[in-house]
């Protein structure tokens, strides 16, 4: 396959790219900076400028690009950014994908649990409806930025992801510092639910999703078994061999991260991942303590 893909750079594109390579795949990137040769095409989302005629031909398309929603205090700047990022660039790219003279068969656009907002305990799957925070609307917005490409006949999937667990990056990594030294420990109340995926899955469900054409819409990536931030605290520290013995009040956690904190650390998912399990997918990692032990031995 001939594959196209954005944020090729970060956590999963890196990852992501390095598989299909391995597949036998033609693997383009979409870069902001200028391109080097066949192997890059060069965009500009805040300017809305992009080739489309060079968008054509592609088998699949995969967009994961978009600013970072947990680095730095979310500033009203900082929340323009993570929005426009995410539908601004998503709206230019399914615009372009639906007017270059030969489309691809499918486009999988990144969106994230944050659909669902804070939901308690309340179990959710891909028709639960959306939340009402600045995340949910985010999302909302980003999944409906696909439109033109949904309307042209592109099969589009919304992969919303759970919190992506491996070293190299993400969430993880900027735990394992503190709960290596033995200062890390539950955040509030500790029971609020976290909705985990290993990158190993997230890799391997993309590819799934990229050969199963019946697989459309929402699809959550996260791993069949939530754990509470408290069980998750207490797995990671057995997993280091390290007391969990500091926890964050919820009060310290908003003093130093602002309203970011309510969103991304003290917000409970409940999240099952029902597409993919009906649609098939065997997951390589279904336990908390089993994923963790095999990340942190890698």
């Amino acid at each position: 396959m001939k594959i196209l893909i954005s944020g090729s750079h970060g956590l999963v594109g890196k990852a992501l790219s390095s598989e299909l390579l391995k597949g036998g795949h033609e693997i383009v990137s979409l870069v902001r900076q200028k391109s080097e040769g066949a192997s890059e095409i060069e965009w500009h989302p805040n300017q809305g400028s992009i080739d489309s005629e060079r968008l054509s031909g592609f088998d699949t398309v995969i967009h994961l690009a978009g600013e970072s929603i947990a680095s730095g205090r979310w500033t009203d700047d900082k929340k323009r950014r993570i929005r426009e990022s995410r539908v601004s660039g998503t709206t230019l790219l399914s615009q372009a994908l639906a007017r270059s003279s030969k489309p691809p068969t499918t486009f999988i656009s990144a969106s994230a649990i944050g659909y669902y907002g804070d939901r308690g305990d309340e179990l959710l799957n891909e028709k639960s409806p959306s939340g009402n925070d600045f995340l949910s609307e985010v999302c909302v917005a980003w999944e409906r930025a696909t439109a033109e490409a949904e309307a042209k006949g592109i099969r589009t999937v919304h992969t919303r992801f759970g919190i992506i667990l491996d070293q190299g990056g993400g969430a993880l990594a900027k735990m394992l510092t503190p709960f290596r030294m033995g200062v890390g420990g539950k955040i509030g109340d500790g029971k609020q639910w976290m909705s985990w995926i290993a990158l190993a899955d997230v890799i391997n469900g993309l590819k799934f999703v990229i050969e199963n054409n019946a697989v459309t819409g929402p699809v959550n990536f996260v791993a069949p078994n939530p754990a509470t931030n408290g069980e998750f605290t207490k797995t990671l520290g057995d997993a280091l061999g390290r007391p969990t013995l500091f926890p964050m009040p919820a009060f310290i956690a908003r003093l130093a991260f602002g309203e970011m904190a309510d969103a991304l650390l003290l917000s409970s998912a409940k999240v099952e991942p029902k597409c993919l399990r009906e649609s098939g997918y065997r997951f390589e990692f279904e336990q908390l303590q089993t994923a963790l032990e095999a990340i942190l031995e890698s």
